[in-house]
C-alpha cells in the first residue's frame, strides 16, 4: 500500500467515532454510502475536496465507542491512510481491518507536517507501508510503525477472513487426516 495525495488537516485531539459518523446515520451495514455523512457536524470539513486521501489529526484519533462505521465511513469518503499522533486502540483494529491505514507519528513529527500542509495544502504526502515511512518533498522522511499482522493484510489486501483462507490448503488436509 502506498499512497501519494494531497492531505485534509483536521486539528484537534480527542475526535470520538460520533464525530466521524454521527450515530443517526447508522441506520444499516453495508460499508458504502457512510462516506456522505463523514464528519456531517462539522460544517469546515465538508469544504474539503473530496480528492484527498489522508488525514492528518490529533492525539486520540477514533476514541469513543467502538463502531466500525468509522473507518467504512473513511474509506468510503476516500481516505485511505489517517495521520495522527496517536489513535485509540479499538479504532486502530477496525482501520487495518477495513484496508484504512492508522499511522501514529509522534509529536514533532506530525507539527512539521502540519506547518508544511499549512504552507501549501496541495503539497504531495506519501504513505509508503512497505518501508514503513511517511515523505514529503522536500522535507525527507518521518519513519512509522505498524503490527506486522496488520501490515501483511493491508499490503496483500487481505481482512482476516480471507488471511485464513489462504491455508485453505492446509486446513482441508488437516480435515483429511
Amino acid at each position: 500500500m502506498n499512497v501519494t495525495s494531497h492531505a485534509v488537516v483536521l486539528p484537534g485531539d480527542d475526535i470520538d467515532t460520533d464525530q466521524i459518523i454521527p450515530a443517526r446515520f447508522l441506520k444499516g451495514t453495508r460499508k458504502t454510502g457512510l462516506g456522505e455523512h463523514l464528519f456531517a457536524d462539522w460544517p469546515a470539513f465538508r469544504r474539503h475536496e473530496r480528492g484527498a486521501r489522508i488525514l492528518v489529526t490529533g492525539h486520540n484519533f477514533g476514541c469513543g465507542s467502538s463502531r466500525e462505521h468509522a473507518p467504512w465511513a473513511l474509506v468510503d469518503w476516500g481516505f485511505r491512510a489517517v495521520i495522527a499522533r496517536s489513535f485509540a486502540d479499538i479504532f486502530r483494529q477496525n482501520a487495518t481491518k477495513n484496508g484504512l491505514l492508522p499511522v501514529a507519528l509522534p509529536e514533532a513529527a506530525c507539527v512539521r507536517l502540519e506547518l508544511a500542509l499549512q504552507a501549501n495544502p496541495a503539497l504531495p504526502v506519501t504513505v509508503d507501508l512497505a518501508s514503513e515511512r511517511v515523505s514529503l518533498p522536500d522535507a525527507g522522511w518521518i519513519a512509522f510503525s505498524i503490527d506486522p499482522f496488520a501490515k501483511h493484510c493491508l499490503l496483500n489486501g487481505l481482512d482476516e477472513l480471507s488471511y485464513i483462507l489462504t491455508f485453505s490448503d492446509r486446513i482441508t488436509a488437516h480435515e483429511q487426516r
